[in-house]
């Protein structure tokens, strides 16, 4: 049996045609159908039996994702019980006191203890939360080198662009066009910085999702005629610090919480 972990992985199986002969849109669609158990893999008529019957068994008994969720996060903290937490604030440039490792998290302290139990003083969505255990566990403290690149110029990256931009770019930009004061909680509530970049926007800001893992967010509003634009930028090194997923998953939750503000302030 194949074992599905993401819809990237029900991609892979599918010819890519967007044929729509499932009813979505695109086969990216379907596959996140699928994961979701919204649809099943014999609704693509294009797909090889033989292929359905090695993972449909998977798919089906697939749990739900928060459920998923909190399993891997209960999973994370028991690995990071069982390592050296004084040793991995040290790697990772963090802080580590009484028994309990804490890093910034757009701006915000992030607190684990040596039992993997976490400690934080504001909400952060299980997506988010995911990606910072990683980076404790795995992240090798690679300093940023200053050279930006895109999502896509990321080892995997061009594979997982289609979810991505899904996920996180469309939806980031759609709350920019329409929740006019973003910019500005970005700077004020987590943490930002303004810079001028070459890239042509109209706003360039920097966020601190973790230490060493800086990004830059480029957007500029439409004009005549023409829609908006938005650009997330990485560090060239983030790749020492987090694999492709993980990435994903920081940027998605990241995405999910903006949204949920700007919803809170009625601009939703």
């Amino acid at each position: 049996m194949l074992n599905i972990n993401n819809p990237i992985e029900i991609l892979k199986l599918l010819e890519k045609s967007n044929c729509r002969e499932c009813g979505k849109p695109t086969c990216l669609a379907f596959a996140g159908a699928v994961f979701k158990r919204e649809k099943k893999l014999e609704d693509c008529p294009r797909l090889d039996s033989n292929i359905i019957k090695q993972v449909d068994t998977k798919t089906d008994a697939k749990k739900g994702s928060t459920q998923q969720q909190e399993e891997a996060i209960k999973e994370l903290k028991q690995r990071i019980a069982a390592i050296d937490l004084a040793a991995a604030a040290k790697r990772l440039g963090a802080q580590y006191e009484s028994g309990k490792l804490t890093l910034q998290c757009l701006g915000k302290n992030f607190g684990v203890d040596d039992k993997g139990n976490i400690v934080t003083e504001i909400h952060v969505n299980p997506q988010v939360t995911i990606p910072i255990l990683n980076y404790i566990l795995y992240g090798a403290g690679a300093s940023p080198s200053g050279e930006w690149v895109t999502f896509r110029e990321l080892k995997g990256g061009e594979e997982w662009y289609p979810l991505y931009s899904q996920r996180a770019e469309k939806p980031l930009k759609k709350i920019a066009d329409t929740y006019t004061e973003l910019f500005s909680d970005m700077l004020q509530i987590f943490n930002g910085k303004r810079i001028d970049y070459h890239y042509p926007a109209e706003i360039s800001i920097v966020l601190q999702p973790l230490p060493k893992v800086p990004i830059l967010i480029c957007y500029s509003g439409p004009e005549d005629g023409l829609e908006s634009t938005l650009t997330i930028f990485y560090d060239k090194t983030v790749e020492e610090n987090l694999n492709i997923e993980a990435i994903y998953g920081l940027i998605a939750g990241m995405v999910a919480m903006f949204g949920k503000l700007s919803l809170r302030h009625g601009n939703g």
